[in-house]
């Protein structure tokens, strides 16, 4: 087979890539609701100070085998073995360094998340229009507000941790006693400002960078409606004390106003956080990289999104509080969150997440020693 030739079916292969992606990507339904169709709470003052914003039985699931790509010689797609899904929290673990650090060496080719977790201060300037991700024919601009809590320099740049937790907020969490190993890690991640004071025995206080999705300013907080909300959600920000408050802003149209609420509180009530807004090209890349190791997905979960960008910046991950099952091992009903009745239909067709499909790859990985899966109770220290 000639070079030239060899050179034409690669193009062709990452052409093919290219318009799976693009095409999936236009069927991903937006997951942040259409504001004008909800009631809104109208800020008076509100302006910065120096100017006038899966029941399933997981036992039986089968996992997902990795085989090498046809699209890509530039990544070697990682094989796994085939198994079955169990109580992951077993003492028979060990760290696969050399898996881990194959996994971070092949993130790399397709992101930097030291550069993609933010866009930065130089990038922008107020009034820029900026197009959705997902809805790449409606545009947003970049407020003063906004501009004014965009980083400098990277809030990641130069940062490395031995062991890093991630806390998702599955049920599963509820009654595990995990708290104060979650919190004895150098480094942990939480996702969409869950609530951790009433439940600290169970997911820890320690938070080093959160996530905030715009529709969390409306479903845990009621969209700011009364003075009490707003005092909810400033208490909330104001105990991050120093975090990385992680927020996509350009994801969807419809969550823009909220994150305008957000930030002008922060602004308002010197909320001491950094502030974070997510490359445009970050999902993109994410779901990139999970399809050449033919992972399937729509859209990544936070929990996804976060565990992939960590490994550029943690040795060891552990997870806590991944569980995107209505029920756990032993029959009992697990809440779709730790701290509220929401519930989800985790095989929805209509769904943006393939959550069974993410969690059984997360199995395969920590079966392998590239991360640890905590889905049962944790030890009580001795």
């Amino acid at each position: 087979m000639s070079f030239e030739f060899r050179i034409l079916m690669f193009g062709i292969g990452t052409a093919l890539v290219i318009f799976v992606i693009i095409a999936d990507m236009s069927e991903v339904e937006e997951e942040i609701p259409n504001i004008g169709d909800l009631q809104k709470f109208h800020f008076k003052g509100f302006m910065h100070p120096t100017n006038s914003s899966l029941g399933l039985n997981a036992a039986h699931t089968p996992l997902v085998t990795f085989r090498k790509s046809k699209v890509s010689s530039s990544v070697t797609p990682l094989p796994y073995l085939k198994g079955k899904t169990s109580n992951s929290s077993s003492s028979e673990w060990t760290f696969n360094r050399t898996l881990s650090n194959l996994i971070r060496k092949n993130i790399l080719r397709f992101l930097d998340a030291e550069r993609d977790i933010s866009i930065l201060k130089s990038t922008f300037k107020p009034g820029d229009v900026i197009h959705y991700i997902f809805d790449r024919q409606r545009t947003t601009n970049i407020s003063e507000n906004l501009y004014h809590l965009l980083p400098t320099a990277s809030p990641m740049r130069k940062q490395h941790y031995r062991k890093c937790a991630i806390v998702g907020n599955s049920g599963i969490l509820l009654n595990s006693s995990c708290g104060d190993e979650i919190d004895s890690h150098d480094f942990v991640i939480r996702c969409n400002l869950a609530p951790v004071e009433e439940y600290a025995a169970d997911v820890g206080l320690r938070t080093n960078l959160v996530t905030m999705n715009p529709s969390v300013v409306q479903r845990a907080f009621q969209d700011l409606s009364s003075e009490e909300w707003v005092e909810r959600f400033v208490h909330r920000l104001q105990s991050l004390s120093g975090s990385v408050l992680w927020i996509p802003a350009f994801m969807a149209k419809g969550g823009e106003e909220r994150v305008e609420w957000a930030i002008r509180l922060i602004l308002l009530h010197t909320v001491n956080v950094r502030t974070a807004f997510p490359s445009l090209r970050l999902l993109h890349a994410v779901r990139g990289y999970w399809l050449t190791n033919h992972v399937q997905i729509k859209r990544p979960t936070t929990g996804l999104l976060m565990y992939t960008m960590a490994t550029r910046f943690c040795d060891e991950i552990h997870l806590y509080g991944f569980w995107p099952f209505a029920h756990d091992p032993d029959g009992k009903a697990v809440k779709y969150h730790y701290y509220d009745t929401l519930t989800y239909h985790y095989t929805s067709s209509a769904s943006p997440h393939t959550m069974p499909l993410e969690f059984r790859t997360l199995s395969a990985l920590h079966r392998q020693g590239a991360l640890r899966l905590h889905t049962g109770p944790c030890k009580p220290p001795t």
